[in-house]
């Protein structure tokens, strides 16, 4: 048990700065509200009236943007991820991972290009 007691300590102390904060926010921050803070935000479009029979079942056209951004922080945390473990134990691993490693890098490129000639990466 004493190898875990630091663990234990370093746990609640987190725990208790976690709550803390949130705590002190709760108490010491302004409560300004009005209308536009209390309104749902989506991603900067105006939400519709929900009591419009007429649009019942038929969506919104959403930008394309807001997908391709996604797709980027996904694809490229996904990238680090694999990175990590295979520059810690490159050595050991070979020509066989050297090859793997550039198969996915290929893959991950072919994504980011998409992304670039989609407009993904320029911002007005």
């Amino acid at each position: 048990m004493d190898l875990y007691t630091p663990i234990l300590v370093l746990g609640a102390i987190a725990a208790a700065f976690a709550v803390g904060s949130v705590g002190i926010a709760l108490l010491v921050g302004p409560r300004r509200y009005n209308r536009s803070k209390l309104e749902a935000y989506e991603c900067g479009i105006e939400p519709l009236p929900q009591d419009d029979p007429s649009r019942h079942g038929i969506g919104q056209r959403f930008p394309i943007k807001y997908y391709l951004t996604a797709m980027l922080f996904i694809i490229f945390d996904i990238e680090i991820v694999f990175l990590y473990p295979w520059a810690v134990a490159f050595d050991s691993l070979g020509l066989f991972a050297l090859v793997e490693m550039l198969l996915f890098m290929a893959t991950v490129f072919v994504a980011y290009a998409y992304v670039w000639r989609r407009g993904g990466l320029t911002w007005d």
